[in-house]
């Protein structure tokens, strides 16, 4: 697809040039090339979710940092209970609405 558009692979390491007008061996080489790259990719993906999955367990993987207190999030449940509007909470706990939502569906 990218050769249809005018696109040139080069691999400098490697001395190999892919144009759109090469032969069937250059098209095969790149083909191949791509799915071994597609390959590793996926493996190295795979590696890295292995890695979370074990640092969670170990109680060393526990995502972000909160930047709102308890008291803030239960103050928050309470007057968006009471009907105040999402945007002037955010605003005034300075957060994003989004993370007004959140804490209420929490």
């Amino acid at each position: 697809m990218l050769n249809k558009r005018g696109v040139v692979v080069e691999f400098v390491k490697e001395s190999l040039t892919f144009t759109g007008d090469d032969s069937a061996m250059s098209k095969l080489m790149l083909t191949i090339m791509g799915g071994v790259a597609e390959f590793e990719r996926a493996m190295i993906r795979e590696r890295q979710l292995e890695g979370i999955a074990k640092a969670k367990q170990a109680g060393k993987y526990k995502g972000r940092q909160s930047t709102m207190t308890a008291a803030q999030v239960q103050a928050i449940r309470e007057r968006a209970a009471a009907g105040e509007k999402k945007a002037s909470l955010a605003r005034e706990f300075r957060v994003t609405r989004q993370t007004i939502y959140n804490v209420l569906a929490a």
